[in-house]
């Protein structure tokens, strides 16, 4: 343990080596009259050393400050690039009625949007309804966030069934709300995220629609969600 020393005794020291003094410098500081390499010099040769291994990295990593390219064009109008084919074979015409358009280019994201719904029986009660979304990011790479969940599947009571699917995009995903009613395929590729959703109050017959089933109405939006990215592939 290490302790005070005892009283009446001294702390034992080594003796230091003495100062240089100025009549003995060092024959280099004597011949330049003063030290040898400045101090400054070789802070400025490490600077550009730094300065070259980091443009090197950015060489090699690439500038992440370089705005990304989306593979995919801008919807003039996404309710005139989205069909909806293999919907409509289920539901009727979704094109019926008018669509309802929205877009938003903003220097981060451009997004456009198209609510489509059939006509019912009558040509005015609706009965099953389809959103299309399309988001390209400028900016950022979505593919961090594509697995974050939807707020409205999580807020959903019923619970949700999630399922991958293969061979399309990037990556893509299935979520199926229960009771079977409301679907959404999200998917992620080349820089954007597209995302078809429908939903019925019910896919029995009714309104004069033919009945139907989760799995012809997954298969539907799959292949409209094809469709759709085919036509806005650059």
């Amino acid at each position: 343990m290490i302790t005070d020393p005892e009283l009446g005794e001294e702390w034992q020291t080594e003796a230091l080596e003495p100062a240089r003094s100025a009549d003995r410098a060092p024959a280099r500081e004597r011949a330049t009259g003063g030290p040898g390499p400045r101090s400054w010099l070789w802070a400025l040769g490490g600077a550009v050393v730094a300065s070259a291994v980091w443009g090197g990295g950015l060489y090699a990593f690439g500038d992440s400050t370089v705005d990304p390219e989306t593979s995919y064009r801008a919807s003039k109008n996404l309710c005139q690039d989205f069909k909806a084919r293999a919907l409509s074979g289920i539901t009727g015409d979704m094109h019926k009625k008018k669509p309802v358009n929205l877009e938003s280019d903003h220097p981060a994201v451009y997004a456009a949007r198209c609510g489509l719904e059939n006509a019912g029986k009558d040509g005015m009660a609706p009965d099953f309804d389809v959103v299309a979304h399309v988001a390209l990011h400028k900016k950022t790479d979505p593919s961090a966030e594509f697995d974050a969940p939807d707020l409205r599947t999580i807020a959903y009571a019923g619970g949700v069934r999630t399922a991958a699917v293969p061979d399309l995009g990037e990556r893509a995903v299935m979520n199926v709300m229960s009771g079977d009613t409301w679907l959404i395929l999200k998917v992620l590729d080349g820089g954007a995220v597209f995302t078809v959703e429908a939903g019925a109050s019910t896919f029995a017959e009714t309104n004069g629609r033919p009945a139907t089933d989760v799995d012809a109405v997954q298969a539907a939006l799959i292949e409209d969600m094809r469709e759709l990215m085919s036509a806005l592939k650059k």
